[in-house]
């Protein structure tokens, strides 16, 4: 899988977080065994979700859309995660190009 695919309504983005990092970042890419994931580190610890909810705000910060934008599909208490991400499909694509 890329690390990122179209819906009807977005993209769904797959996605690497880093807890605890010195910076918070978005980019890059990180291999896994499902394919390509995008790069988030967060410097917030992995408890109670935060880490998650941050990556959440990270990855709506990097493409420019309001946070309610950005849902959780899968990986709620791993380091791999899958945001669906609601939007102009091309914008979005264009944006996670950049990354």
């Amino acid at each position: 899988m890329a690390a990122w695919a179209e819906t009807p309504s977005g993209v769904l983005v797959a996605v690497k977080v880093q807890p605890k990092a010195r910076r918070a970042a978005v980019g890059g890419r990180a291999a896994s065994a499902d394919g390509e994931r995008l790069r988030i580190a967060v410097t917030t610890a992995p408890e109670n979700g935060e880490a998650t909810t941050a990556a959440a705000k990270s990855l709506a910060a990097a493409l420019k859309v309001p946070g309610s934008a950005i849902t959780l599909v899968r990986g709620a208490t791993s380091r791999e995660k899958t945001f669906h991400v609601t939007g102009n499909v091309t914008k979005l694509i264009a944006r996670l190009e950049e990354l």
